[in-house]
C-alpha cells in the first residue's frame, strides 16, 4: 500500500501541473500560439540543457559500457513490439490512414512531454541515466521508421514503391544532439561543468523542462477537448498495446537477459518499464495531418492515453515491485 500511496502521490504532482497549463488555455492566459512556442523552447534548449548536465553528471565513462548494453534491451523491446503492432493491424484490418498511426501509437512513447516529468517525480533526478537509454531509443524508433510508417500509409497516394529520405534533423533532434555533445565532454574529459556559471545557467534553464512540459500537455489537452474522447476497436485496442503489451514486452526481455546472468540495477529496469507505459507521441496528429491519415483518430489516442496514464502508471508502480 505504501508503494501505492507514494505512486500516486508523484503522479498526482504531475497531474496538477497539467490541470494548471489546462485552466490556463480555457481562461485564456495561453493564445494560440503558445504551445508551439513553448514545445520549441523545450526541445531545442531546456530540454538539450537538461540532458547535458544529466550525463556529465550521471555518467562516468566506465559506465558507458553498461549504457550501452541497456539501449540493446531497449531496442530489443522495441523491435518486438514493432512486430506485435504489425501484426495487430493485420488481424484487425486497420483501415489506410491509421495503419502508421496505430502501430506508432502501440510503440512509441511521448518520452520527453511525459515521459521525463513522470521518471522525475516517481524516481527523482538518479534515474536520469536510465531516462536517456529510453529517450535515445525511443527517438530513434520515431523519427527513422515510425514517421516513415505513417507517411507510406497515406491513403491519397498510389499503392507504388515511394523512396521516402530519412530526415536527419528529426532523427537527430537537438536533445539527442545534447546528449552527444555530453559525451564527447565526458570522452574528453573537459571539466567544463567545474565552472560555476556555465554550471548554474544550464541546470537552471534544465530545470524549466519539467514544469513546462506537463503545462503544455494541459494546454494540448484543453485544445483537443476530453469530451472528443471516443473509445472505438482500434482506439481500445491501441491502448492496451500502448499500456500493457509493451511493458510487458519489456519486463520478458528485462527477465530473459536477467536469468542470462546479466545484471541490472533495480532503478534502471523500473525506469525502462515506464517509460514503455508512458503514453502516446503528442505529435501523432500532426504527423498524421501531413500524410493525409485519420487526424480525428490520432487526436483521440494522444488525448485518450494521456488521460488513463493517471491511473496506469499507480498500478503499473505497484505490480513492478513484484518484478
Amino acid at each position: 500500500m505504501a508503494v501505492l500511496w507514494n505512486s500516486i502521490q508523484s503522479v498526482l504532482v504531475v497531474v496538477l501541473i497539467m490541470i494548471l497549463g489546462f485552466v490556463l488555455r480555457r481562461t485564456g492566459w495561453f493564445d494560440d500560439k503558445f504551445a508551439g512556442t513553448i514545445s520549441k523552447f523545450i526541445k531545442n534548449i531546456a530540454l538539450p540543457a537538461s540532458i547535458f548536465v544529466s550525463v556529465l553528471g550521471r555518467l562516468t565513462r566506465g559506465k558507458l559500457a553498461s549504457f550501452a548494453v541497456y539501449l540493446v534491451y531497449a531496442f530489443a523491446a522495441v523491435i518486438i513490439g514493432y512486430l506485435i503492432a504489425y501484426a495487430l493491424v493485420k488481424i484487425m484490418k486497420v483501415r489506410p490512414g491509421r495503419r502508421g498511426i496505430f502501430i506508432n501509437a502501440v510503440v512509441n512513447a511521448n518520452t520527453i512531454f511525459i515521459g521525463l516529468p513522470l521518471n522525475m517525480a516517481l524516481f527523482g533526478d538518479q534515474s536520469m541515466t536510465y531516462f536517456l537509454v529510453y529517450y535515445v531509443v525511443n527517438t530513434v524508433s520515431t523519427w527513422a521508421f515510425g514517421v516513415f510508417l505513417i507517411s507510406n500509409d497515406d491513403p491519397t497516394k498510389p499503392k507504388q514503391k515511394t523512396h521516402n529520405k530519412i530526415d536527419w534533423k528529426k532523427v537527430i533532434p537537438m536533445p539527442l544532439v545534447g546528449f552527444i555533445v555530453a559525451l564527447v565532454f565526458l570522452l574528453l574529459n573537459i571539466p567544463v561543468m567545474k565552472v560555476s556559471f556555465i554550471s548554474s545557467t544550464l541546470s537552471y534553464v534544465g530545470d524549466l523542462v519539467t514544469p513546462l512540459s506537463l503545462i503544455y500537455i494541459g494546454n494540448v489537452l484543453a485544445d483537443a477537448g476530453l469530451k472528443s474522447i471516443k473509445f472505438d476497436r482500434d482506439t481500445v485496442v491501441a491502448l492496451i498495446g500502448r499500456f500493457i503489451l509493451s511493458p510487458i514486452v519489456m519486463i520478458l526481455v528485462l527477465m530473459v537477459v536477467g536469468n542470462m546472468g546479466a545484471t541490472m540495477p533495480s532503478l534502471a529496469s523500473q525506469t525502462l518499464i515506464v517509460q514503455s507505459a508512458t503514453p502516446m507521441l503528442a505529435v501523432l496528429p500532426i504527423l498524421a495531418n501531413e500524410a493525409h491519415g485519420d487526424v480525428e483518430y490520432a487526436t483521440n489516442v494522444v488525448t485518450t492515453s494521456t488521460v488513463l496514464f493517471i491511473v496506469v502508471v499507480p498500478v503499473l508502480m505497484t505490480l513492478i515491485q513484484y518484478i
